[in-house]
């Protein structure tokens, strides 16, 4: 995997960002930590370019993002789209997941990200609704 170039402003923010995970971020890590998720390792808020993931598996090439309610916001779904495209472009691929459904169903969503590393297809995995907001996007 090549590495993008960030600046030392941007990695700093991206340490920030470690040590004020949401609680849905720092429960679903506390599943992807150390290499204890089937043998995938996976690190947390890491920076490509402009972007900082929330999680990514090298060895898969799989961004995994944790959405909000920030995320339903209109221009937000825009940004999203365009970030989505700009990891697609070099071939690392993103699913999305609803923060309730992480903080409602956590196996729910541990299945979710055990399909997406298996899965082929490049681009943005978006998750289906989640079960207790009855929301969300189609996923593959």
């Amino acid at each position: 995997m090549p590495r993008y170039r960030t600046g030392k402003e941007h990695r700093s923010f991206a340490k920030a960002l470690r040590s004020q995970m949401p609680r849905g971020e720092a429960l679903l890590w506390n599943v992807l930590r150390g290499g204890r998720f089937g043998g995938e390792k996976f690190k947390r808020q890491v920076p490509f370019g402009a972007y900082v993931a929330d999680f990514w598996c090298a060895r898969a090439g799989l961004v995994v993002e944790i959405d909000g309610p920030l995320h339903e916001d209109p221009e937000r779904v825009v940004h999203d789209r365009v970030r989505d495209e700009w990891f697609a472009a070099r071939g690392i691929r993103v699913l999305r997941l609803p923060n309730d459904l992480v903080l409602s169903s956590i196996e729910l969503a541990v299945e979710r990200i055990k399909l997406a590393l298996t899965a082929p297809s490049p681009g943005s995995l978006r998750s289906p609704p989640s079960p207790s907001r009855g929301e969300g996007k189609d996923m593959l």
